[in-house]
């Protein structure tokens, strides 16, 4: 497996797996899966990578800015999705892993991420690269009519933002 670089032909790939984690109920508030286009403008260009093997994209990683105000522009919100055929083989610790080292080079400070509280997997995942639990949003936000909690976990660079 290697991690690198998405490309915009890998997007056919990255859609079907961004499409198994909305099937799950509880890995975003998106309902469908959206252009390339959209997608493309929503999330930053240097932070966006895949976990490859033997030609098939096993998951996806990119950050997200979270304001446009520029006092939080080294502030990113993660994304990381793994394929459901994929999903207990570390492409996700990998994956973020990468994205850490990525965001830092291109001058993030603090990664933050929401997840749903049912994604054990999510929460195991970002406990384990050292994302620390910040607290509970709840009723952020509906899905599928229903209110739903938000957790945030933040990881504060060592390297960058400390002065």
């Amino acid at each position: 497996m290697q991690i690198r670089e998405m490309k915009s032909s890998d997007w056919n790939q990255v859609a079907q797996i961004y499409n198994e984690g909305i099937a799950t109920g509880f890995a975003t508030f998106e309902t469908q899966v959206p252009s390339y286009n959209d997608w493309d403008k929503a999330h930053i260009e240097s932070c966006r990578l895949v976990a490859e093997e033997n030609g098939i994209i096993l998951g996806w990683a990119a950050l997200s800015p979270v304001s446009s105000r520029c006092v939080y522009g080294g502030v990113g919100e993660v994304s990381v999705y793994v394929g459901a055929k994929s999903r207990g083989k570390g492409s996700g610790k990998q994956l973020l892993q990468k994205l850490i080292e990525t965001s830092e080079n291109a001058g993030y400070w603090t990664l933050q991420s929401g997840v749903f509280p049912e994604n054990e997997a999510s929460i195991k995942l970002h406990e384990k690269v050292g994302f620390r639990y910040i607290g509970r949003r709840e009723r952020v936000g509906k899905l599928a009519g229903k209110w739903k909690d938000n957790l945030l976990f933040e990881k504060r660079s060592k390297t960058i933002g400390i002065d």
